[in-house]
């Protein structure tokens, strides 16, 4: 800062602080410390004793960084990166800088992400989906399960339903394919009393989800179909996060299943066992039997009763509100990130 602008800066803030304002505060307007404030009020004739930048005798020529941007912007070059552009040049003879020469000058005009047709493609994320109530969004997803026998599986068809997380139908098989997936989807809804254009059915982009078969099924029955961006798993949670349950179970077989009648009464057993015994956390700590058909409200309603007594009879040990029992009535398949605005 010159001379100038430091007398300038003692004045306002002598005179801010003659109004009643503070020091520290002004000193904060104008970035400055208090410290600072100080020595300069000490010394007020004194320049910035501080040396300046040197200019580096080895820094490159504006020259040569326009020749680096119009090697790298090259025919010949404009698919390389740095890394491999210098070796070239120097097969050739030529030396123009160095690697990290060739990076600093081309991150400084912002060239650092992909030229020319070497950018690649760009997938929109899936739409957002909300279901209110059950049966209006249903997530599904084919998994392996492991057989006795080294490389051989059955596959699991399993539809779930969003809202309440219940398994609405489930199906094995030997074979993964498209036509024994829409057999699956219209037995699903048959057995749910689904009418045409009720539920959302969303999975990924597998083979047996988008083949010709299921998506016709799909348009004849009147099921809408959501698919997931290639390659990420993260746009179908609710299924993933169901078969990390089903595998991860302490009664799942570790050695694989013996037949495939094996494998159905067991996944039996699993799906009784989910739907109607295990407390969902997710929703609330009731089963998702109780979410699909409406019955976790009386439940969630004698545990508000239960803690509100247990407040009553016990009021210093609760500082706050007890635990909230509330459900929630949406539900979210890749809800959009909201920014939030940050006031000043």
């Amino acid at each position: 800062m010159s001379l100038a602008d430091r007398t300038e800066s003692i004045l306002l803030i002598n005179e801010a602080h003659n109004s009643g304002a503070r020091r520290e505060k002004c000193c904060e307007l104008l970035e400055l410390s208090i410290r600072t404030l100080e020595r300069w009020e000490q010394n007020p004739e004194i320049e910035d004793g501080r040396k300046g930048p040197h200019h580096s005798p080895h820094a490159l020529s504006s020259e040569e960084k326009d020749l680096i941007i119009a090697v790298a912007n090259s025919e010949k070059y404009r698919d390389l990166s740095p890394a491999k552009i210098v070796p070239t040049l120097a097969d050739e003879g030529k030396y123009i800088a160095s690697e990290s020469s060739f990076f600093r000058v081309l991150r400084s005009e912002k060239m650092m992400s992909h030229r020319s047709n070497s950018s690649p493609r760009k997938v929109a994320p899936p739409e957002e989906l909300k279901a209110t109530m059950p049966n209006e969004i249903w997530s599904w997803d084919i998994t392996y399960l492991k057989t006795a026998i080294r490389g051989k599986f059955y596959y699991l068809y399993l539809p779930m339903d969003v809202f309440s997380r219940m398994i609405v139908h489930w199906e094995i098989h030997e074979f993964e394919n498209s036509d024994l997936s829409s057999l699956m989807i219209e037995n699903a809804c048959l057995k749910n009393n689904v009418t045409k254009d009720q539920v959302v059915l969303h999975s990924d982009n597998g083979g047996p989800m988008k083949g010709a078969t299921m998506l016709a099924t799909l348009q004849r029955i009147g099921v809408v179909p959501s698919f997931s961006r290639p390659s990420v798993s993260n746009d179908n949670p609710y299924s993933e996060s169901l078969f990390k349950t089903l595998k991860y179970c302490p009664q799942y077989p570790e050695k694989g299943f013996e037949s495939l009648e094996g494998a159905k009464a067991w996944m039996t057993k699993f799906v009784h066992w989910y739907n109607q015994i295990h407390l969902h956390s997710s929703i609330k700590f009731v089963t998702p039997y109780s979410r699909h058909y409406g019955q976790d409200a009386e439940v969630l309603q004698k545990r508000k009763i239960v803690y509100a007594a247990a407040k009553a009879k016990n009021p210093k040990r609760w500082s706050r509100q007890t635990r909230c029992w509330d459900q929630d009535n949406q539900v979210f398949l890749n809800p959009r990130k909201v920014k939030e605005e940050v006031k000043l």
